[in-house]
């Protein structure tokens, strides 16, 4: 008897399990009562499968109260009628010890994730990271996609551009005869528009072993402070004094008085440049030669200009045919628009001019009201259009400087673009060509020389005032005993913010 309640008291016959893992016997020490060192019913503790008896990690739910253990499913043994129902004894502890299954004993007392709550937060880990991982290689991508298609572009452009090396060296040779630049930051641009009949310009006339006119010649000037920007149309009838100029087969032509579009037939864009330079004074920066392949494609590239014709337009010769009213022009209509002469007006070519300075007024509204130059995406059909027709000396050959100089433009109101042309007259020996109106011409090549302002009306308003100025009913009280500024030069001509239609 003694050996039996020895053997039930004492450690456990199973070396290979831990003391700690028996609550009962913790219980029974506490307890200090006979009746705990009785022998209890039903299989010796020491035999019971006492490592699944704690937990029931599945279910976690307590056994039947069938008196037997539950040994495969990991349940809490049931409550025996005898020897377990006082308070305090092993039946008791191991109630408590099966209750004390599920989550929150797995978890145990420092608040460790359970075994199966890990898998999880782990997998969500990874999958953020990979998210993370995916997003960054999606945005270098994009980044490195996004800089090749800007360098495609950038390069495209550039090459796009034809620099004009020759007229750079010609106008070198005779650097000692050109004038000194007055105003540092003004900057002068000759616009010429090549009148040449070679290529895929035959279609427009007679081509006359590929030479090259100049069809259209302006003189831009930019305001130092780019507030404003004046251009100014030289006739291709005027005459002028055309200096001795090289040509292109290393010959010298004379000094010659005769038309001004002689200049760039017989000794190309440098020719033209030094008869500008002779006839106002001013220096002349940077050219630009655009042929009409060219304008036609900035038309299109913004979507067409509307213009409004008071009368309809039948000219073959300009392969032009339009309605009266109000027209949206494509690129080979308004090339066919500023080009004709003799079925428009009264067939001059100072109404030809008049329309060309109103189409290119319209142009520059365009670009301005639809956002153009502000934004490269819309900038760049433009830029591609310009630069493939596109003749400049080696200080505008690049993307670079084209932009920066449309830049510097974007800024400039409507209504300080200002469009006119020379002060001229019908030439004396020949009504049909044209000579300058002095001192008008001198006075407008010397504000432009000195970076000062200028102003431009309409034609039929410029006539009015100069019949009330002859007539001494100017409207203006008589303040002759008080000093005045002196008064801004104004010259028939319209700006960008005219609108066609309303005149």
């Amino acid at each position: 008897m003694d050996a039996d309640v020895t053997d039930s008291a004492g450690p456990p016959s199973d070396p290979d399990r831990p003391a700690e893992d028996k609550p009962q016997d913790r219980s029974r020490e506490g307890s200090g009562r006979p009746e705990d060192d009785a022998p209890q019913d039903g299989p010796p503790q020491d035999d019971a499968p006492q490592e699944d008896s704690p937990a029931a990690p599945e279910t976690g739910e307590a056994a039947p109260e069938t008196g037997e253990a539950a040994p495969e499913t990991g349940e809490a043994a049931a409550e025996t009628g005898e020897g377990d129902s006082t308070e305090g004894g092993p039946a008791e502890s191991e109630s408590k010890a099966g209750a004390e299954t599920g989550p929150k004993a797995a978890a145990g007392a420092d608040g460790v994730q359970t075994w199966a709550d890990q898998p999880k937060d782990g997998i969500v880990a990874a999958r953020k990271s990979h998210w993370l991982r995916w997003t960054a290689l999606a945005a270098a991508f994009l980044v490195l996609v996004a800089a090749g298609v800007g360098w495609w572009m950038y390069k495209k452009l550039d090459g796009n551009i034809t620099t004009d090396t020759s007229a750079a060296a010609e106008l070198k040779t005779y650097e000692k005869e050109r004038p000194t630049p007055v105003v540092m930051d003004a900057q002068n641009i000759l616009l010429i528009g090549s009148d040449s009949r070679a290529g895929d310009n035959r279609k427009y006339g007679r081509d006359d072993g590929g030479s090259q006119r100049s069809d259209t010649t302006i003189l831009l000037h930019l305001a130092a402070d780019r507030k404003s920007a004046t251009a100014v149309s030289i006739p291709r009838d005027l005459m002028v004094e055309i200096p001795s100029c090289s040509t292109g087969d290393d010959k010298k032509t004379r000094e010659q008085f005769t038309q001004f579009n002689t200049a760039f037939e017989l000794g190309g864009t440098a020719c033209t440049i030094r008869t500008v330079e002779r006839m106002t004074g001013i220096r002349i920066d940077h050219h630009m030669v655009v042929d009409f392949n060219g304008f036609k494609d900035m038309v299109d590239a913004v979507d067409g200009v509307e213009i409004c014709l008071k009368e309809p337009i039948d000219d073959k010769d300009a392969h032009l045919e339009l309605p009266a009213g109000r027209q949206k022009l494509n690129g080979e209509q308004a090339l066919g628009y500023v080009r004709a002469r003799k079925s428009i007006g009264n067939g001059s070519d100072t109404e030809r001019m008049e329309r060309q300075q109103q189409f290119l007024g319209a142009l520059v509204n365009k670009m301005q009201s639809n956002g153009v130059l502000l934004n490269p995406t819309r900038l760049y059909p433009v830029l591609d259009a310009a630069t493939k027709s596109l003749t400049t000396d080696p200080g505008l050959d690049s993307l670079r400087d084209l932009y920066d100089l449309v830049r510097g433009m974007r800024d400039v109101p409507t209504e300080q673009v200002q469009f006119l042309t020379v002060p001229r007259q019908p030439y004396r020996n020949n009504p049909n060509r044209d000579e300058l109106v002095e001192p008008d011409a001198g006075d407008l090549f010397k504000q432009l020389r000195e970076d000062k302002p200028v102003a431009v009306v309409p034609a039929d308003e410029l006539e009015e005032a100069e019949r009330d100025k002859e007539s001494g009913q100017d409207g203006k009280p008589d303040d002759a005993g008080s000093e005045s500024p002196t008064p801004t030069p104004t010259y028939s001509g319209s700006s960008a913010a005219d609108d066609l239609c309303k005149q």
